[in-house]
């Protein structure tokens, strides 16, 4: 599958591409990873004011209504080029469930400074041990007069150091791993009893384990209907998918431009790596498994994009293969280059690392292969 992308689509892609080359090579990024902060607010204010964070957003919300084919073509280009910013977990994840499941207030409330940029957000519903089980939740959130009080733990919560606010699950009802009785709240990362600890991802990014003690939290900030939170996080899921291997092709095809660029320099025996024809057998092998990467990732989205009923079970099959598709690819990637491909000076191994994380959000592979299994 090759889709024909429209005149806009054409648009936003090309504007996206020219703002980071000339603005956001590897090695601005790796200055951007390196600051205390490990993100750029002045990057981030320039990805509003291009249109990137209304991008998605349907016109009645606000935004550009470009949908989850916006979000590909946002999130390919930023793996194209490691983008660190919180794109993913401001826009695609919070942004997506407030717009999907947020009553007409609050998504009046925040979307505009979401989409101006103005302000961070991010996503805890992991735990220590719920293994991509969204009802598997300990955090349990009372019921008190007008409020509701929030006691747990999350744990990996990407962004969060840098959020302003956070969307946190509970449960509001219900026994261990009951699908119904998680609920979503907005929490303000500086309320009382809120605890971070922060700590650098592998792949350059900041998360933080957090932990809520008795945290207060007023009853408008519950997001969606008490008690639904499980649905509206799996069709988050299903956009997140869909936009992680978004990000992977783009990271995928980076490895693989630089891979044939190093073998038609680098020589061994008085001739380039290129010549040889067993590096040249393994090298189609990788721009295969790119673009099968492509063509299902542009099939979710568009399955999405026209709401079809098949997409759960569609974005488990894409993160599987895309997910073993980008490993192998950067894992051939790092071989190619040789011990360099493992050094922090050369932006291959950055890719590996990227994509390694990729690999683990939403679910593992592994996971999401048994996952279409058990819906076949």
């Amino acid at each position: 599958m090759d889709i024909q992308l429209t005149e806009e689509q054409e648009l936003l892609r090309s504007s996206i591409q020219r703002f980071l080359r000339e603005q956001y090579d590897f090695g601005e990024r790796c200055k951007i990873v390196a600051t205390d902060e490990g993100w750029s607010r002045r990057h981030w204010k320039s990805f509003a004011e291009l249109g990137l964070c209304a991008a998605p957003f349907q016109e009645s919300s606000g935004g550009l209504g470009g949908g989850s084919l916006a979000t590909m073509i946002v999130m390919r280009e930023f793996g194209s080029n490691l983008v660190v910013e919180p794109y993913f977990e401001t826009v695609v994840l919070a942004g997506g469930l407030i717009e999907d499941v947020a009553s007409p207030a609050q998504r009046e409330a925040y979307l505009p400074q979401l989409m101006a940029g103005e302000s961070i957000w991010a996503l805890a519903w992991a735990e220590a041990r719920s293994r991509y089980d969204f009802s598997n939740v300990d955090t349990t959130a009372q019921r008190q007069g007008e409020s509701y009080v929030l006691s747990g733990a999350k744990a990996a919560v990407i962004a969060a150091p840098w959020a302003d606010k956070l969307i946190v699950s509970a449960r509001t009802s219900g026994g261990p791993r009951d699908r119904s009785g998680i609920s979503l709240f907005v929490v303000d990362r500086h309320s009382p009893n809120l605890h971070l600890q922060g700590f650098r991802t592998i792949d350059g990014r900041r998360a933080a384990e957090m932990t809520l003690m008795n945290v207060e939290v007023p009853a408008s900030q519950l997001l969606g209907t008490e008690g639904d939170g499980v649905a509206a996080l799996e069709a988050c899921r299903d956009r997140a998918i869909a936009a992680l291997c978004a990000e992977a092709v783009g990271a995928m095809g980076a490895l693989n431009s630089a891979t044939l660029e190093y073998s038609k320099t680098r020589k061994q025996f008085g001739v380039a790596l290129g010549t040889f024809q067993v590096l040249q057998h393994r090298m189609v092998d990788m721009f295969i498994a790119l673009e099968e990467s492509v063509s299902l990732t542009q099939h979710l989205n568009l399955s999405l994009a026209s709401k079809k009923p098949n997409g759960s079970k569609l974005a488990s099959g894409a993160k599987t293969k895309v997910g073993y598709a980008a490993r192998f690819v950067a894992e051939q990637a790092v071989q190619l280059h040789g011990g360099m491909g493992m050094s922090d000076e050369l932006n291959v191994g950055h890719y590996f690392k990227r994509i390694s994380s990729i690999n683990v959000q939403f679910g593992d592979p592994a996971y999401h292969l048994m996952r279409y299994a058990q819906q076949s």
